[in-house]
Formats: C-alpha cells, sequence, structure tokens
C-alpha cells in the first residue's frame, strides 16, 4: 500500500484518460473511503451522483452547449472547453453536491462549513483513487453549466464540483509549489 505522504506527493491532475473502463467496485471502493473524510459537526452534507457509461456524451453535450451560449453572449468560458474534453475522455464523473445548502449567501455560516468538509471530502476521493491506481481531474468548470448540469442530473442542491476518474493516459510531472516557508506565518513561541 501506498504511504498516504507519498501518495499526496504523487497525485496529479489528470487530462488525457485511457479508454478503458473503471471497474465498479473500484469506483465504490473511491466512494466508500470518500464518506469517512471528516465534517463538520459530523454533518456529512456531500452528496454523489456518478456517470458513467453512454450518459457521459449526453453529460458532455450539456457542457458543450451551455459553454456555446457562454461564447454567444461575448462570456470568456476559460478553460471549460478543454475539461469538457477531459470529461469525454474519463469513464466515470462524480459530481459532487451540497446535500444541506439551503442557500449559497456567504453570510451563512454553516453552509462555509459544509462546502469545506466537502472539500476535504473530495481531497480523500482524490487519494483514495490515487492509491487504487486510478487518475483524477478536480473541475470546477461545471460552474459553466451549472443550472444545466443540476436540471439533467435532477438536483436542486448546490453544485459544488465534479471529478473525473479513470486509467490516467498521462504522467505529469509536479507543478511549481511555493515553500510552506513562504506562505505560513508563526506566532507565539
Amino acid at each position: 500500500m501506498m504511504n498516504t505522504l507519498k501518495a499526496i506527493a504523487a497525485r496529479r491532475s489528470i487530462r488525457r484518460f485511457q479508454d478503458r473502463p473503471v471497474p465498479r467496485e473500484l469506483i465504490e471502493q473511491v466512494l466508500a473511503a470518500t464518506v469517512q473524510a471528516p465534517s463538520g459537526k459530523n454533518m456529512q452534507p456531500w452528496r454523489f451522483v456518478v456517470v458513467e457509461g453512454e450518459k457521459r456524451h449526453e453529460m458532455v453535450s450539456i457542457m458543450r452547449d451551455a459553454i456555446a451560449k457562454v461564447k454567444e453572449a461575448g462570456g470568456d468560458p476559460g478553460s471549460s472547453e478543454w475539461t469538457a474534453n477531459c470529461m469525454e475522455q474519463a469513464p466515470v464523473t462524480i459530481f459532487v453536491f451540497n446535500g444541506e445548502s439551503v442557500d449559497d449567501a456567504p453570510e451563512n455560516v454553516m453552509n462555509v462549513v459544509h462546502v469545506q468538509s466537502i472539500g476535504g471530502a473530495i481531497q480523500t476521493m482524490l487519494l483514495a483513487a490515487q492509491e487504487l491506481g486510478l487518475g483524477t481531474l478536480w473541475i470546477c468548470d461545471v460552474f459553466y453549466a451549472y443550472e444545466e448540469l443540476r436540471a439533467w442530473l435532477g438536483r436542486g442542491d448546490q453544485m459544488v464540483a465534479a471529478v473525473s476518474i479513470g486509467y490516467a493516459d498521462e504522467a505529469p510531472g509536479p507543478r511549481p509549489r511555493r515553500p510552506w516557508q513562504e506562505v505560513t506565518e508563526w506566532l507565539g513561541d
């Protein structure tokens, strides 16, 4: 088994996936590990929708249609077109929702706590997949198709992110990171 610190150091965002299905048992293992993440007040606000098989094509079509609307309106879709291609290649995409959201207002402190908990769950998901030999991509570009994807998935709660999962077809090197000394202050003795 991989050491946790080694898994953290080895994990990469994968943007090219092999054309190879991921056994459902592996996805179930990833999800079983994911729900072990800590959560504020043990609320466990995360909810997951797994998209695989032919449904992937519908998902990507919704993404591309929404991106086209952004462009037609003169908006900048950022990296969302590239992300849609990654989602198309990945055999599995898991949408992550905040099942406890009441509203998205910043003053809703519990909503902030829930989103932080969900971030921890996503990181746990990425590391579990790494341990099982799978590549992942944490996706926020789904916000370009936020309402369309929520409607398609039949969800009324807050969509936080998506994670594409599959066997990596690339081995990217580490991305630059600021040293911890540069981003840390010490108070006290």
